[in-house]
């Protein structure tokens, strides 16, 4: 597969920022554009932004490095319904669906840097190890959506948009607090949550944030004595002392209050104390704006790994598991590179649906063999297909793969294409969109790809259909790919096992109980029959109830035609 085209890169921040609390590349980066970060934050903060304005930078955000083409395969996995279907997860006590762009990237586009991979990883190892983690990873999730949601809530009145952005400082105070005192022990990338936290808290825009926000909490004690009667009614309430927050650094005394006052009028300045407090305030938020970007970012990477917690814990209420596969780099030679092998292996996109999910096993001695699969309709080859596809790119992104244990190697890219329906404006007929689509698979392939298609050459009759199949599949082998093929050429594929024309075939088969149903495990071998019989008599396409159908219509003609 030719290389995709790199993600845009972003600066790692803007002269005096400190280093982003990056989740998901191994080298810490600022990935959104920080100045249109920092304009839409002004805005916000200043009179509100339409619903999803932060979100779409945390959209755009860059991401690692990719080799990976998603446009070769994304359509097929359905990775769209996968995010929307599957992934959504719940905080705050509010559900949430995490971006379809920024996640589906992420996946899509398994980064090319082992290392970042192996960040990921860890850090879903250590929360998967840890409630607690789990829990702040969660808490800090909120709090940065509570302050996106104030930053979005336009004022009505200017009182109301002091409060509003007092209220934003609130919530801006909360989330970094929420990360500096969270993730206790965090050994892995979540490590860098607690330190960015810890670091903003150092400035002095953090403190100044935190003494206005404790003035406006508390201008001044007021002790006070209440008179009771027998009734219960309040009969008398003095004030017995009044204590001024006077170490506060925005508290004036009230001769200062008055003095400030006189000096302004005799200067010509008019204006009130609100707006004395919103100069205050907004020279608050200013001074954090380069800090306040990074959270913009932090949103993204956080989804990234609720959206798998959330996978984890679906996949576990349906009693069934997944797991972080061991991955077996590229290094070696050929023959020494370990096989594929999934164990308790499920299509995470049925978890959307009431379907009974039934998970299989599948290994293959060499991980770059041709696997052939037969069986018969609705036996699970496709939905097979599928789980191979997400296994593989969920897996190499750093991800949950839907399998109890899973052993893959990671690829330079995938080439995914299953039986697609016809187009109005296609201008080929079947055969010749077959032979397209084979096409493309040769001209995106590289050595070591993994390649799934699924019903090869089933658009033309099988004499023909049978000789383009072995051209690709020897064609195939000289790229040494990790390949899965579904075909109902039967006679074929048990002569391809006999004669073993190229390097490192497999042939699996739908496996089948004694009353010929399938079971959805796979077995070696090569399938007998398609059983298209008794699939035509579960649709209701057998000789009788065809004739019944036909005898019917005939009927209703008559009844039409004849007269009285």
């Amino acid at each position: 597969m030719s290389a995709a085209s790199p993600e845009p890169v972003l600066p790692d921040a803007l002269p005096g920022q400190r280093a982003a609390p990056d989740l998901l590349s191994h080298r810490p980066a600022l990935r959104v554009d920080a100045r249109a970060v920092k304009e839409s934050l002004t805005f916000a903060f200043a009179g509100g932004a339409p619903g999803g304005a932060i979100d779409r930078h945390v959209e755009s955000a860059s991401l690692p490095a990719s080799t990976w083409d998603p446009t070769r395969f994304a359509q097929h996995v359905f990775l769209q319904e996968l995010i929307v279907g599957c992934l959504h997860f719940t905080s705050d006590g509010r559900t949430y669906i995490p971006s379809p762009a920024l996640l589906g990237r992420a996946l899509s586009r398994p980064p090319s840097d082992r290392d970042t991979v192996e960040l990921r990883r860890d850090i879903f190892r250590e929360l998967t190890g840890s409630e607690a983690l789990r829990r702040d990873l969660a808490g800090v999730y909120a709090a940065l959506r509570r302050w996106v949601g104030q930053l979005e809530t336009i004022s009505i009145s200017r009182r109301e948009g002091s409060r509003r952005r007092l209220d934003i400082l609130v919530a801006t105070k909360e989330a970094i607090d929420a990360l500096a005192d969270g993730f206790a022990g965090a050994r892995s990338g979540l490590a860098r949550l607690p330190a960015f936290g810890a670091a903003v808290r150092e400035t002095e825009a953090y403190r100044r944030l935190a003494d206005l926000l404790a003035y406006d909490e508390e201008l001044a004690t007021l002790d006070v004595r209440i008179r009771v009667g027998s009734d219960g009614h309040v009969r008398d309430l003095r004030a017995l002392a009044i204590r001024e927050n006077d170490e506060n650094r925005f508290y004036k005394s009230p001769l200062g209050r008055v003095v400030t006052k006189l000096v302004m009028l005799w200067r010509g300045y008019r204006f009130s104390e609100d707006e004395l407090l919103i100069r205050y305030v907004n020279s608050v938020f200013e001074g954090l704006e380069d800090e306040l970007v990074a959270l913009v970012q932090l949103l993204g990477d956080l989804e990234f790994y609720l959206a798998g917690l959330a996978l984890r814990e679906r996949a576990r209420a349906a009693g069934l598991a997944v797991c972080l596969p061991e991955l077996a780099w590229p290094g070696g030679s050929r023959d020494e590179a370990p096989g594929r092998e999934l164990k308790g292996l499920f299509n995470p996109l049925l978890l959307a649906s009431s379907a009974s999910i039934v998970p299989c096993d599948i290994a293959t001695e060499h991980n770059d063999a041709t696997v052939i699969v037969t069986g018969p309709n609705s036996g699970g080859k496709t939905r097979l297909l599928e789980a191979l596809s997400l296994a593989q790119m969920l897996g190499q992104a750093g991800f949950f793969v839907p399998a109890a244990e899973a052993r893959l190697s990671p690829c330079h890219g995938l080439f995914v294409s299953l039986i697609e329906q016809a187009q109005a404006d296609q201008s080929e007929g079947r055969l010749g969109m077959e032979l397209l689509r084979i096409r493309s698979l040769f001209e995106a392939m590289q050595v070591g790809d993994m390649v799934v298609l699924d019903e090869l050459c089933s658009g033309t009759n099988p004499s023909e259909g049978e000789e383009i199949f072995q051209l690709v599949i020897s064609l195939l082998s000289e790229l040494r790919p990790q390949a899965f093929i579904t075909t109902h050429f039967l006679e074929l594929a048990a002569r391809l096992e006999r004669e073993r024309p190229v390097d490192r075939l497999v042939f699996l088969q739908v496996e089948l109980d004694a009353q010929q149903w399938p079971t959805y495990q796979f077995v070696g071998g090569v399938a007998r029959t398609s059983l298209a019989q008794r699939t035509a008599a579960r649709l209701g396409v057998t000789r009788e109830e065809l004739v019944a159908l036909v005898e019917r219509s005939k009927r209703a003609h008559r009844r039409r035609v004849e007269p009285g």
